[in-house]
């Protein structure tokens, strides 16, 4: 049913969901394999989709760790917030820094991204990163997958350190940028 939801949303609007497939078991443990768990207090997810991330999330955290999630679709936030209510939900990933400040969270120890941002204007990636560096703590992470290298040189450019690991069983393959604030 998950996989069918996507594919109907992928051929909908193809730019803003990004893939014709939900992603695998195998990228969402990558993308929440570098969070520190018991020091975590808030988490924002971009891009939730179908909800892969957010159900790690939502089992991984602790109870005082506030999670905050983006999903643009209506529906498929909709149907996250009947699986997860004790999360937080918005629509528009460029309002994370407002959002965040809504919730009484002073900045977040991770944002995690599912965001096309391929399919994306330069001028809506800028505005988007804008917001995650203003909403990240020191030393907090940015951690986003993607299915190139496209957004390399843009991340090194904003981030302290960036690692990429890549993901071969994935549909489809996927490189998971591990980026760090200074």
């Amino acid at each position: 049913m998950e996989k069918f939801l996507f594919l109907s949303k992928f051929l909908q609007s193809p730019k803003t969901v990004g893939s014709i497939t939900p992603s695998s078991r195998f990228l969402a443990r990558a993308m929440v394999n570098p969070i520190d768990w018991p020091a975590t207090e808030s988490i924002a997810e971009l891009g939730a989709g179908t909800g892969i991330f957010t159900r790690y999330l939502h089992e991984l955290k602790h109870p005082g760790c506030k999670v905050m999630v983006f999903e643009r679709d209506d529906n498929m936030r909709n149907r996250l917030e009947s699986l997860y209510p004790d999360l937080y939900y918005h629509d528009n990933a460029v309002e994370i820094y407002s959002a965040m400040k809504k919730h009484h969270i002073n900045q977040f120890d991770y944002v995690i991204s599912g965001l096309p941002f391929m399919n994306f204007s330069q001028e809506l990636r800028d505005a988007i990163m804008e917001g995650v560096e203003k909403s990240l703590k020191p030393g907090g992470m940015f951690i986003a997958f993607q299915y190139s290298l496209q957004m390399k040189k843009q991340l090194e450019q904003r981030f302290n350190r960036l690692d990429i690991n890549f993901v071969p069983i994935n549909i489809p393959p996927a490189f998971v940028y591990c980026c760090q604030k200074a």
